[in-house]
C-alpha cells in the first residue's frame, strides 16, 4: 500500500495551470526547502504550478527532516534496507504523480521533475520507468541509482539536465558524467549538463538559470 505524500504548493502566477514543476528534496530536508525556488521561477513560468512533497519517511532526531530511503553510510542501515526503502518510495512517488496529473488535469508532457541530491536520485530512477515520458528531469547534485539496470527497465526517455557543483563534497561531481554516460548507453538522445564552478552541494544562480531555460524549452513556454 502506498503512502500519501504531504506537499506544499505555489499556484501559477497567471491563475491558470498549464504545466507543473514537482520539486523533490534531498535527504534530511522537506518540501518547503525547495518550494522557495518557485518565487524566482514563477515570474518566468507564469502558468506553472509548483508542488513540493515531503519524502515519506521521517528521520529520527531530525525534526522536519525526511528521507526518500535510508542511506547506509549516514544512518548505518543495510544495503537491503536502502533498496527496500527506495523501491517503496518509488511506488509512493508514482502514486503521487498519477494523482497529481488527474487532479490538475495535466498530461505527462506538461510535468517536470526537479530534484536535488536524493530527490535527483528519485527523479532519475522513477521517471524513466514510467510509460509516458514527462517533459523533462532537472537533476541537481545527485546520481543515477542502479545504472546497470536502466537499459533493461527503461519505459520512456524524457530529456535530462544534469547539474552539479565542482566543489561538492557530499555527492562527488564525478556522478554527473557517470550518469550522463549511463543514460546515453541506455538510448537517451537529450542529455544536457552544466557544471557550477566553485559550488558545493547546493544550487547556484547560474545552475538555476540553466534549469529555467531547460524547463521553458521542454514545456514549450
Amino acid at each position: 500500500m502506498t503512502r500519501v505524500l504531504q506537499s506544499g504548493r505555489k499556484g501559477p502566477a497567471s491563475g491558470e495551470t498549464r504545466s507543473v514543476v514537482v520539486f523533490l528534496h534531498g535527504y534530511g530536508a522537506n518540501g518547503a526547502d525547495l518550494l522557495g525556488l518557485a518565487d524566482p521561477l514563477s515570474d518566468h513560468l507564469p502558468d506553472t504550478l509548483f508542488v513540493a512533497p515531503d519524502a515519506p519517511e521521517s528521520i529520527p532526531g531530525m525534526p522536519n527532516g525526511y528521507q526518500w530511503f535510508p542511506i547506509p553510510w549516514i544512518d548505518g542501515s543495510s544495503e537491503e534496507e536502502s533498496e527496500r526503502g527506495m523501491t517503496r518510495a518509488a511506488e509512493d512517488l508514482n502514486a503521487f504523480l498519477d494523482a497529481l496529473m488527474v487532479d490538475e488535469d495535466v498530461l505527462p508532457e506538461q510535468v517536470v521533475l526537479f530534484g536535488f541530491s536524493q530527490g535527483t536520485m528519485m527523479s532519475l530512477h522513477v521517471a524513466p520507468r514510467r510509460e509516458d515520458a514527462v517533459a523533462g528531469i532537472v537533476a541537481f547534485s545527485g546520481r543515477l541509482l542502479r545504472p546497470e539496470l536502466l537499459a533493461d527497465e527503461v519505459q520512456s526517455r524524457p530529456p535530462v539536465l544534469l547539474v552539479h557543483g565542482d566543489a561538492d563534497d557530499v555527492v562527488p561531481p564525478q556522478s554527473l558524467p557517470e550518469a550522463a554516460e549511463a543514460l546515453q548507453e541506455a538510448g537517451w538522445q537529450d542529455v544536457y549538463a552544466h557544471i557550477m564552478k566553485g559550488t558545493g552541494h547546493g544550487i547556484a544562480p547560474d545552475g538555476l538559470s540553466v534549469a529555467l531555460a531547460f524547463m521553458r524549452d521542454k514545456l514549450s513556454l
